[in-house]
C-alpha cells in the first residue's frame, strides 16, 4: 500500500515511480532525497569546499551515508548572476568527476547538473545516470535530442534567460499557469522524440522573486494535479528562505526543512538538498504507516 501524508483531515497518497538507468530498474516507493555535490568554486552556498577530487569523493560518501538516494553532481554555478562555463571545459570537469565517483560508488545513482549537450553526453558516457538541466533545453538546442538518444532520465527545470539575466525576467500573468504551459509544450516535444523518464522542476529561485517563489510553493499542488511526472523541488538554503528571515545561507537549514515539508505535503516527490539527513528524517516522519 502506498504510504500517506496527512493533510488537514485528508490523506494524499504518494505515487510510487521508477526510472530505468544503465539497464537497471530503480523503483521509489517513497519521496527521494537528492544530495547536492558541487565541484565549482563559486556556488552560492558551498562553493570551493569540494572542488578537488579527494574532497568531492569524501563529500559524496557523506551524502550517501546521510541518506541521499541520488548524488547530483554540478561543475558550474547557476546562482543568480553567474556566468556559465564553456561546454568543453564543463565536459572535462564532469567526465573526470563522474568517472572517479562511479569507480568509488559503483551502485550510486548519479545525476549531473548541466544545461549543455556536450557535458551531458560526456558525463553519461563516464557513468552518470540522470541529466538534470536547469535550462530545460532552452540553452542548447541539441540537449533534447542528446538525452533522448542516450535514453537517460531527464529533469527539466523552468527558468527564463541565463543565470546572468534571469532575475530581470520575472513578469508573469499567473505563475502557475505560465509553468503549466511551459512544461506541457516542452514535455510533449520530448515525448515525441522518444523520452521515457521525465521529471519536472519548477525552478525555485530561477527567474522568480521571493514572493513568486512562495506563491509557487503554496500552489505546488496545482502543478501536481496537472502532471503525472514526478516533481522535484530545490529549496535548500535559498534566498527565499534566508532573506525574509534576515539570515545567511549557513543559517537556513531549519527554514529549508520547514519548506521541504510543505513541498512534500503539496505533492513533491524529490527533494534536492545540501543536507540529506534532515530531509530523510522529514520524509520518515511524514510518510509512515501511522495514522494521523
Amino acid at each position: 500500500m502506498p504510504l500517506s501524508v496527512c493533510i488537514g483531515m485528508e490523506y494524499t497518497k504518494f505515487k510510487p515511480f521508477s526510472i530505468v538507468t544503465r539497464g537497471r530498474l530503480v523503483e521509489y516507493s517513497r519521496p527521494v532525497v537528492m544530495g547536492i555535490l558541487n565541484i565549482t568554486p563559486d556556488s552560492f552556498y558551498d562553493g570551493g569546499r569540494h572542488a578537488d577530487m579527494p574532497s568531492m569523493l569524501r563529500h559524496a560518501s557523506w551524502l550517501a551515508d546521510e541518506g541521499a538516494d541520488i548524488i547530483d553532481l554540478g561543475a558550474v554555478s547557476s546562482r543568480p548572476g553567474a556566468e556559465l562555463l564553456p561546454p568543453e571545459e564543463e565536459a572535462a570537469r564532469l567526465r573526470e568527476a563522474v568517472s572517479l565517483l562511479r569507480a568509488e560508488m559503483p551502485q550510486a545513482v548519479i545525476s549531473v547538473d548541466t544545461c549543455f549537450a556536450q557535458p551531458a553526453r560526456a558525463a553519461v558516457e563516464a557513468g552518470a545516470d540522470i541529466v538534470n538541466d536547469i535550462g530545460g533545453g532552452q540553452f542548447d538546442e541539441a540537449m533534447f535530442a542528446t538525452v533522448c538518444e542516450l535514453q537517460v532520465p531527464y529533469i527539466m527545470m523552468h527558468t527564463r534567460g541565463l543565470p546572468s539575466q534571469m532575475q530581470r525576467l520575472v513578469d508573469y500573468d499567473d505563475i502557475v499557469d505560465d509553468l503549466v504551459r511551459y512544461f506541457s509544450n516542452r514535455a510533449d516535444q520530448l515525448y515525441r522524440m522518444g523520452m521515457k523518464d521525465l521529471w519536472l522542476d519548477p525552478g525555485f529561485g530561477f527567474a522568480k522573486t521571493t514572493s513568486q517563489n512562495h506563491e509557487l510553493l503554496r500552489r505546488l499542488d496545482e502543478l501536481c494535479q496537472v502532471f503525472d511526472e514526478p516533481l522535484l523541488v530545490g529549496l535548500s538554503r535559498k534566498s527565499m528562505i534566508y532573506k525574509p528571515l534576515g539570515l545567511t545561507p549557513d543559517q537556513a537549514l531549519e527554514g529549508t526543512v520547514a519548506l521541504d515539508a510543505l513541498a512534500l505535503e503539496r505533492g513533491a516527490r524529490i527533494l534536492r538538498v545540501h543536507d540529506p539527513r534532515p530531509a530523510r528524517q522529514t520524509i520518515d516522519l511524514m510518510f509512515n504507516d501511522h495514522t494521523c
